[in-house]
């Protein structure tokens, strides 16, 4: 596959994230709060998947661990918030296939290939690690956010979020700038500005409710 495509699948999917951080932020500014509108969490889930499938034709195992770790989370979000049975059931139900279907059948003719994933030329170790420790970092957020909404029996994002968001994003810009990698490095760059903004926003809000 040629690297024009393969670009294009990552930039679509770096594009959808940085929208729903758009959206997101607009919503957030506009109730001078932190908002989590239900749009944020379908367009992570489009892109989550697109995402995934550019890691693998970038045979960097540190997305595709990202991405796996996030999917069902933002899948969980959309049905905390009353949404996800909205889907038609269909869709509801290839959503839920894909990723397995990709991890049996699309790798390598149904093998899946360590050696490609864990020795590529291309990635020294020492990078291969930053990329997974970065990835590891960033979906911690979720996880988090995920644990902080089950508790609270709402979606939300809480300051927890925001700050593992900017460090695993740093993390992230750093290995992007190692790695060569556009997609990344302008994904990430954006997106650590408005955790920055988000941050401001909960410490405003924060000292208005004390």
């Amino acid at each position: 596959m040629s690297d024009w495509l393969i670009y294009s699948i990552g930039f679509i999917a770096q594009i959808l994230f940085s929208s729903r951080l758009v959206v997101q932020w607009i919503t957030s500014e506009k109730q001078r709060r932190v908002i989590t509108p239900t749009l944020f969490w379908t367009l992570s889930l489009i892109a989550s998947f697109l995402l995934f499938i550019y890691g693998y034709l970038r045979n960097d195992f540190a997305i595709m661990l990202g991405q796996t770790l996030t999917y069902f989370i933002y899948i969980r979000n959309l049905q905390l918030q009353g949404q996800w049975k909205k889907i038609h059931w269909t869709i509801r139900t290839l959503l839920y296939l894909v990723p397995t279907f990709i991890v049996i059948y699309y790798y390598n003719n149904n093998v899946i290939d360590k050696d490609l994933l864990f020795r590529n030329e291309a990635i020294p170790l020492w990078l291969l690690w930053l990329g997974i420790v970065s990835q590891v970092v960033f979906t911690l957020r979720f996880v988090y956010q995920w644990l902080y909404s089950e508790y609270q029996k709402t979606s939300s994002l809480p300051m927890g979020f925001w700050l593992l968001s900017l460090v695993g994003s740093i993390l992230i810009l750093i290995y992007a700038i190692n790695r060569l990698d556009p997609v990344l490095f302008v994904g990430h760059l954006l997106g650590s500005v408005i955790y920055i903004r988000n941050l401001i926003l909960l410490h405003k809000q924060n000292d208005r409710d004390i």
